[in-house]
């Protein structure tokens, strides 16, 4: 290593003052804030004059417990899904058959079925209201109905799509849709026209493919 000469030790000891120099003025500047805001707070305490702190009234230490994650994305991407299941420009009458008293029920599912829910063997357990809703309303609403359907293992539903009454021309649109729409879905095995006391020919009761695990 060379050795430092006279110069550089000069410039190394003028370094080293500007530096402790800089130190004291930083010290000074500290102390200066210091005693100025001491100054304050007891200029302020002489102005006020004494005072009595408050005393603190109890409070109960509440623990609430904070809402668990909701994965809306999922949500949206399967109601999406769900909505696009079902369309309007399928002919449904070519995809299963239905005999003259506008009962359906899938290939594989015996006749015998379609007397049990005439005679109301399985019961009603839910219901969705489509009555007065828009097309677009109505097929969202019944994909959401039958989804909570599945996760509460409901058999056996209602759905009531009205009689048409307040449609133009008195023509029961919706009616004819909902039965297409009903004709989509897998877990949908049967429905009939619902009788008399059961809503009529404004509602249908709908037999549910009962959830499988690992479906």
């Amino acid at each position: 290593m060379k050795p430092l000469g006279l110069a550089d030790l000069r410039a190394l000891r003028a370094t080293l003052a500007q530096q402790q120099l800089e130190a004291q003025q930083r010290e000074q500047a500290r102390r200066a804030e210091q005693a100025a805001r001491q100054q304050e707070q007891e200029v302020f305490a002489r102005s006020v004059g004494p005072v009595t702190p408050l005393r603190s009234a109890p409070r109960a230490e509440l623990h609430t417990p904070k809402p668990g994650p909701v994965p809306r994305q999922r949500e949206l991407d399967e109601q999406q899904v769900l909505r696009e299941s079902l369309s309007d420009g399928v002919d449904a009458e070519s995809l299963l058959d239905t005999d003259d008293s506008l009962s359906y029920r899938r290939n594989e599912v015996g006749p015998d079925v379609l007397r049990k829910l005439r005679r109301g063997v399985w019961v009603v357990q839910a219901q969705v209201d489509l009555h007065g809703l828009r097309r677009d309303e109505a097929r969202e609403a019944l994909v959401l109905f039958l989804a909570d359907a599945s996760k509460q293992g409901w058999r056996c539903v209602r759905v009531v799509h009205g009689k048409g009454h307040g449609s133009p021309g008195r023509l029961p649109v919706l009616k004819a849709k909902v039965r297409h729409w009903l004709m989509q879905r897998q877990d949908v095995l049967a429905f009939i026209q619902a009788r008399g006391p059961d809503g009529g020919a404004g509602a249908l009761i709908v037999l549910l493919d009962p959830p499988r695990l690992g479906r």
